[in-house]
């Protein structure tokens, strides 16, 4: 029997769901999403290779060209401001809020040069991906066994400075679309009062216009980033680090909504205090 006839007619079935369904287009776009991850992280692990024969943070230039490339496809455009206070020629610690899965194309857009990222130890072992972040000298920390990860940490903080590398975090810990931010883990703030080095914090606007998981919406939209002045951590010691996240937290906070559009309500969003530490 020919199945090429079938084939074809469930093809254009499939097509014809996805121009009319929401969801079905919401899916197909983020299936598609994830093919460009996983086929450009073997191209991108290719050419490290070629270019510079195993894992450094030099890698990540090759990378975060790849990435960048992403967000033509899915007609995104990025509006950054204060772009050259991430060009300083000294370590750092970069904090910035946590939405979705399009983060890495965030990042990629304003990656400075001798930037890697510390990420949960699960990411390594997702094929190419896991390969390729490997390749561009990310951190990996298992965040089920705590003097693991601050093992993992202080090794951090001495390869900034012996290397001169800046290092971005998600203090939030997890990705969080509820259209505010979450309280702040402590594993940046201790790294950079550890390292006696600044914090820059990075904040990119609510995606929930074009992105939002739970309406199944993905279409094409404008993503505002702002990166705020550097935060000194020169002198600072553990005492000062519920100070100095509660500096940070506010400082995003408010340049989140700004950037949104979202009006602050009197403590209507707020969320708790606690502080989980890391």
């Amino acid at each position: 029997m020919e199945l090429w006839p079938w084939l074809t007619a469930a093809l254009l079935l499939l097509l014809l769901l996805v121009q009319l369904n929401r969801t079905a287009k919401f899916y197909a776009k983020i299936s598609l999403y994830c093919a460009l991850c996983f086929s450009a992280s073997i191209v991108a692990a290719a050419v490290c290779l070629l270019r510079h024969g195993g894992r450094t943070v030099e890698n990540m230039s090759i990378i975060s060209w790849f990435v960048r490339s992403f967000k033509y496809l899915y007609g995104l455009r990025f509006d950054v401001k204060g772009r050259q206070k991430l060009t300083v020629d000294r370590p750092c610690v970069i904090i910035s809020n946590h939405q979705s899965i399009l983060d890495m194309m965030g990042l990629m857009e304003v990656l400075p040069e001798r930037c890697v990222q510390i990420a949960k130890r699960e990411l390594l072992f997702t094929g190419p991906v896991g390969l390729i972040m490997y390749l561009g000298g990310v951190f990996f920390i298992n965040r089920q066994r705590s003097q693991t990860a601050m093992t993992v940490m202080a090794d951090v903080g001495e390869r900034m400075t012996r290397d001169n590398l800046k290092v971005w975090i998600y203090p939030e810990g997890t990705r969080n679309d509820s259209g505010d931010l979450l309280p702040f883990k402590k594993g940046a703030f201790y790294l950079a009062v550890q390292a006696q080095v600044p914090i820059i914090p990075v904040v990119y606007s609510d995606f929930s216009s074009f992105y939002n998981t739970r309406k199944k919406i993905f279409t094409s939209g404008t993503i505002k980033v702002d990166v705020l002045d550097a935060i000194p951590t020169s002198g600072l010691t553990v005492d000062d680090i519920p100070q100095l996240m509660d500096t940070c937290h506010e400082a995003m906070r408010t340049a989140f909504f700004h950037l949104s559009k979202t009006p602050q309500e009197n403590g209507a969003t707020v969320q708790p205090h606690a502080q989980p530490a890391q």
